[in-house]
């Protein structure tokens, strides 16, 4: 046996060849002879390489040992010219198409309303999107950046991207025309009909920056060229978000389909509010990997967040009376009823009555409706116009977004 080390960077077909001459010379290198010089012949020495007469065939031989006593006794050993003619290299292939180097995971975290009913109200979702997909991301969490301890495993790839045009606000729950394009990776849209929309199908989220998650649902989603599609037929503000849906969506917004990729976290209740360390990344790496994502993250609990009053309006020349109807984040589509179930520990409102953005009079009531008597009115200075803002209450998250109309006389 015989080996050699040193750094080297070969081709596959190099490396054969280096190996190859290699054993070729250990098999050449088994014959050996020994001779004696005059001491006229002192201009040969080692490593010259002399060609002997063996029966007729010029055999070369490397002169490896000489011994000066009188006579010059040599030791050398056969070699071969042919063996050190290089051959032509046959070096494998590779595909490089096939070198995809992964990157860390994009991921969204998703305080959102309850959708179907069943979900822990206070606790947030997340969504995980990577390219390649590593398979299963781990959801780890921590108080600090340190200890961390995990939370839950993301199975499924999220179908994730950005709006390419701005999405002006639009009336909740009224089947618009209006069209959007959005750019998505991690999987694709697909078109559904009214029933299948109204049955929940086509159900995404929007964002920009890090405020609320708008829900609203799509019919039609035509490819216009990859990864690019336009969406028609929009269901906008569904499950209460109409009450912070912004005036525009801008171009960049955040856009997540909500087909159940995404996870919710179990998280307990004493968690909301509070700010943790949370590291996500490929399940079969550990938490460190630079393939996790590092994020410090706190959620209000949204699903606890009470819905905006319905239909509030004001009537009256002198005395106004202000009236609207509750709606319920549970439970609230079923017709069998004869008014929907109170979502809240107790039926409770804030009105108030804002000038210029001066709050001029706040009341909490009890009732869905209320009095705005002229002597009140005088009292509080509210000159027309003004505007009247009435948000229910729930005794764990507080007063939720405002329904408002505008009083001009």
């Amino acid at each position: 046996m015989s080996s050699s080390e040193l750094p080297l960077a070969l081709g596959a077909g190099q490396a054969g060849n280096v190996a190859a001459r290699w054993l070729a010379e250990a098999r050449i290198a088994r014959d050996g002879v020994e001779f004696a010089l005059p001491p006229s012949r002192m201009g040969l020495s080692a490593g010259d390489v002399v060609a002997l007469d063996d029966n007729g065939v010029e055999t070369r031989y490397r002169i490896d040992r000489v011994e000066d006593f009188g006579l010059r006794k040599v030791s050398a050993t056969r070699v071969e010219p042919g063996v050190y003619l290089p051959p032509p290299a046959q070096d494998r292939l590779f595909d490089r198409g096939v070198m995809i180097s992964a990157g860390p995971v994009y991921m969204e975290f998703m305080d959102l309303p309850l959708l179907r009913g069943d979900e822990l109200p206070h606790a947030p979702s997340v969504a995980v999107t990577a390219s390649p997909w590593p398979g299963p991301a781990a959801v780890f969490s921590a108080p600090a950046d340190a200890g961390y301890l995990l939370e839950g495993t993301v199975a499924q790839r999220a179908v994730m991207g950005v709006l390419l045009d701005g999405l002006p606000r639009a009336v909740p729950a009224i089947w618009s025309e209006a069209e959007v394009r959005v750019r998505v990776s991690g999987g694709v849209l697909q078109s559904r009909t009214p029933l299948e929309v109204l049955n929940g199908a086509n159900m995404a989220a929007l964002r920009n920056g890090s405020g609320d998650w708008e829900v609203f649902q799509f019919r039609d989603a035509e490819l216009v060229a990859p990864g690019e599609y336009r969406l028609r037929g929009l269901l906008r503000g569904q499950a209460g978000t109409d009450g912070i849906m912004p005036d525009l969506w801008p171009a960049g917004a955040d856009f997540v389909l909500l087909n159940g990729a995404q996870v919710q976290l179990d998280l307990p209740a004493s968690w909301r509010g509070l700010p943790r360390h949370y590291r996500i990344g490929p399940a079969n790496l550990s938490y460190d990997s630079p393939r996790y994502v590092h994020a410090v993250e706190s959620f209000e609990g949204v699903g606890l967040r009470p819905y905006a009053p319905a239909h509030l309006m004001a009537s009256g020349s002198g005395d106004l009376t202000v009236s609207w109807i509750r709606r319920t984040r549970i439970d609230g589509d079923s017709w069998a009823g004869l008014d929907v179930p109170l979502g809240e520990e107790s039926e409770r409102y804030r009105l108030r009555v804002v000038k210029a953005g001066v709050v001029l009079r706040e009341e909490t009531l009890g009732i869905s409706g209320w009095s705005y008597g002229a002597a009140m009115q005088a009292s509080d200075g509210a000159v027309v116009p003004y505007d009247i803002e009435v948000a229910q209450i729930s005794t764990t998250y507080g007063a939720g977004p405002d329904a408002r109309i505008t009083v001009n006389g």
